[in-house]
């Protein structure tokens, strides 16, 4: 029943003067049932901020007059109130909805909007609203700034850009000729200078002369604040213009792009440095430099994968047999999984911090495992979902548990290596203990990481982001699933031994990159020269190269990436297809579910 129902049904006719404004809030100094007797607290919430107006021309945040006209409207504006309240409430209750409020961080999603679980292919959209700043809804000023990014990160590669350089001098020579021939010469401008400033001829000349030495060597006056730079990466963007050749940072790029559409890959960098093209260029070519030289990402983590990591368990060399131990023992206890995805389809990994010691392994095997979680987990993402959902199941945690390095690790990975990556941080169940560790790796944090970290208490507190349903029984939910590690199989990367099939492969999809640079320049030319049917054709080419760019690396993926856990649960299928719920896996026998699979 609805709360103006019953209000017409309590308030008697003489209540009205029982109602007074002070100070902008409603007080209650009569018999009458002003608050109907259904309302729960959260709609008495919402009823009652909603008289809190910022605006002093308000008639509610005025002293109280006693006139019967103002009664009159105060009573019927108030009962209006009441009465979208109660509907709002119905609303959400008969969409099985919990009704929101300020403290909700998660927006739930309607009924038609909830992630499909099955299979999921990369690149198709789900029905959900496209973030602010991402492939699809970007604003002019937001696409201008892709585009810059694109110019500078070709220029850092060695890419010709004379298609795009002749625009701005074509225009500077015209505005020349209009001008009065005794003026002195002036700078040419372009709306994509480098680094938002005019080059003199003398300049360009001079730049032409040193040939790629003359890019590094303007590109090395970008520095960041101190402030700004948390981790060093002026630094480490200056010193891989010194240790990187163009060509190996283009091909280290295009290693990084995978199965993403790379503008989605830029866009993750630019709304990391709040739109700041140099920022962003100088995060990106330092996380270029990391992946390739600090972590050999590709080369080797992913690579060789577990199945090295068996091998090397297997070894003679103390060390290297220590190292492969130490790495299998992350996967082989569960100490970091993934399963599974929240209310908004992203991938969740569930962290047990329990098992965690750290004089159990060498820190560089924990690093090692660290980042192939975080890569692995890349794999999982499905446009338009972005981000993942982190679980920090702390569940019996002691002292004994805590150690600040892979803390310290883990949060420089997510801000510095993988920006945009994180939607949300779960920390459950936190016993008391945890508050002062808390208040240390809080002042670690970004402020916009730190904002995504929310603490839980109870399998109630986590239903607002992860449905009962997919929440497992060790978390007291009702999933009937448990962590299970099967072992590497002995033929499972038998393609990476096909070194020609992959070296053609590599090789078509470098040739992909330069017609995909290629089109993105005749998109960026095409946009300064203002022609729009250009414009059109240049976004349809780059679509299309997008799309074969995404299909080929599912193509490549066997023979440079090693099959980890999730391949062999079934969960990354190949050709861009995801199950988060698959009933049994490719390793025949091994069941994901206390019933035996079929």
């Amino acid at each position: 029943m609805h709360a103006c129902s019953l209000l017409r049904r309590r308030l008697p006719p003489s209540s009205a003067n029982s109602i007074k404004f002070a100070s902008g809030r409603l007080l209650h100094s009569g018999p009458a049932q002003i608050f109907p007797p259904r309302c729960s607290n959260q709609s008495l919430l919402i009823w009652s901020r909603s008289f809190r107006r910022p605006f002093s021309t308000s008639p509610l945040s005025q002293p109280y007059k006693p006139r019967e006209a103002a009664s009159f409207w105060s009573v019927t504006f108030t009962l209006l109130l009441i009465g979208a309240g109660a509907w709002l409430q119905d609303k959400y209750r008969k969409s099985g909805g919990d009704i929101p409020t300020i403290s909700d961080s998660l927006e739930p999603l309607q009924e038609s909007q909830v992630p499909f679980l099955g299979v999921i292919e990369t690149l198709k959209t789900m029905p959900m609203d496209l973030p602010p700043g991402t492939v699809g809804n970007l604003t002019p000023e937001q696409e201008a700034k892709l585009q810059e990014l694109w110019i500078l990160l070709l220029k850092v590669c060695g890419v010709n850009l004379d298609a795009i350089e002749q625009i701005p001098q074509q225009n500077g020579d015209s505005a020349a000729a209009s001008q009065p021939q005794d003026k002195k010469k002036q700078p040419k401008r372009s709306r994509f200078g480098l680094f938002g400033r005019s080059n003199t001829d003398e300049e360009e000349d001079s730049a032409s002369d040193k040939g790629t030495n003359g890019i590094a060597s303007s590109l090395a006056s970008i520095s960041i604040a101190d402030g700004d730079d948390k981790y060093g990466q002026s630094k480490e963007f200056q010193q891989a213009l010194v240790d990187m050749k163009p060509e190996e940072i283009r091909v280290t790029l295009w290693n990084m792009v995978k199965h993403d559409n790379p503008d989605s890959l830029l866009l993750r960098f630019l709304r990391a440095r709040k739109w700041d093209v140099k920022k962003a260029l100088v995060m990106l070519i330092s996380t270029l430099r990391w992946r390739l030289l600090d972590v050999k990402l590709d080369e080797d983590i992913m690579q060789n994968g577990e199945q090295s990591a068996l091998k090397k368990s297997q070894s003679s060399d103390p060390a290297e047999k220590k190292a492969g131990e130490d790495f299998l023992l992350q996967m082989r206890m569960g100490k970091s999984f993934l399963h599974g995805v929240d209310k908004l389809g992203r991938p969740i990994c569930v962290v047990r911090v329990r098992l965690h010691k750290a004089a159990d392994q060498e820190t560089e095997a924990l690093d090692r495992f660290t980042v192939y979680t975080i890569e692995t987990a890349r794999m999982m993402l499905a446009p338009p979902v972005e981000t993942a959902c982190v679980v920090f199941d702390m569940t019996d945690f002691s002292l004994a548990n805590m150690d600040y390095h892979p803390v310290k690790y883990m949060i420089k990975c997510f801000e510095a290596n993988y920006p945009e990556c994180l939607g949300v941080v779960l920390i459950h169940k936190a016993p008391w203990i945890f508050s002062g560790i808390w208040n240390i790796i809080k002042g670690w944090l970004d402020p916009v990481v730190a904002s995504k970290i929310q603490f839980t208490k109870n399998v109630q507190d986590l239903e607002k982001f992860i449905p009962k349903d997919r929440i497992m029984k060790e978390l007291e939910g009702d999933e009937n699933w448990a962590y299970k590690y099967v072992e590497p199989q002995p033929d499972e990367n038998k393609l990476q031994e096909d070194t020609t099939k992959r070296d053609e492969m590599v090789a078509e999809r470098q040739q992909l990159a330069q017609e995909l640079q290629g089109a993105t320049i005749e998109w960026i030319s095409s946009t300064m020269k203002k022609d729009e049917s250009a414009v059109k054709a240049a976004v349809d080419k780059r679509k299309d190269l997008i799309e074969r760019l995404r299909v080929q690396y599912w193509q490549l993926d066997p023979y440079v990436r090693a099959t980890s856990l999730y391949d062999r649960l079934d969960v990354i299928q190949g050709e861009g297809k995801i199950e988060f719920y698959p009933t049994k896996s490719k390793v025949e026998g091994n069941a994901l579910n206390d019933e035996k699979a079929e």
